[in-house]
């Protein structure tokens, strides 16, 4: 479970501080695949950034389980997020001299696993998401859905306990965003893990349990949807 409580952010200082997030309470729940939305600089991806320590906050408290993200150190957080957090953002951010597998298996690497577990862990994240044949594959020989399904596999390979999306379907046509939506919805209900995903698409955010609506950095709605992944 992700707990918020009393969060504020500030970006800049002075005339020139802007209050990206006010106040925000929130609770998300274990297996959970809930959407932010909102207009353009209303604090969505601010929002992201500080709930998986990439950004700190002003104030507040942030949990994860019985984890207290607000008063880990940089080091600490690093620790976490490798371990416990998976990412997948819009501009897919591969290695382009690196293949499909080699992509995926680079979080699972960087926590020192032995290269062979590694292996393993990567192909099967990458068959997951329907890449088997594609694994020796540059980025630049896949289309942008399947660089986004090799992001994807990237952020599943270590199995954490929350996967963070920041708008993971604004750089994909329509068909090739339909797959993704329905490939995380696949992911959320077979492995159960948490997914929070920041979308400005509606099509996107109805595949989900829940959207969260903000404005000028507040929460001003939140609402199930009926048909989504976990209504």
């Amino acid at each position: 479970m992700i707990k918020i409580q009393n969060l504020h952010k500030t970006h800049g200082s002075g005339d020139a501080s802007v209050k990206a997030l006010k106040d925000i309470n929130l609770t998300i729940e274990k297996g959970e695949m809930v959407s932010i939305m909102g207009p353009s600089g209303c604090g969505k991806t601010t929002l992201l950034q500080v709930l998986s320590g990439i950004d700190r906050m002003d104030s507040g408290e942030v949990w994860m389980d019985e984890t207290p993200i607000h008063r880990l150190n940089d080091k600490q957080l690093s620790d976490f997020r490798l371990h416990h957090m998976g990412f997948i953002f819009q501009a897919y951010h591969l290695i382009p001299v690196l293949s499909a597998l080699e992509n995926a298996m680079l979080p699972i690497l960087a926590r020192g696993e032995p290269l062979k577990s590694a292996q393993a862990k990567a192909a099967s994240a990458l068959r997951q998401v329907g890449l088997e044949a594609k694994m020796d594959r540059l980025p630049a020989e896949m289309s942008g859905g399947q660089n986004q399904r090799v992001a994807i596999a990237r952020a599943i390979a270590g199995a954490p306990r929350v996967i963070w999306a920041d708008e993971p379907t604004g750089a994909l046509d329509s068909e090739s965003s339909e797959q993704i939506v329905g490939l995380l919805g696949m992911l959320n209900q077979t492995m159960n893990t948490t997914i929070v995903m920041v979308t400005h698409d509606a099509n996107v955010a109805k595949a989900s349990s829940r959207t969260i609506m903000m404005s000028n950095g507040r929460i001003v709605k939140s609402y199930e949807i009926l048909g989504g992944t976990r209504s």
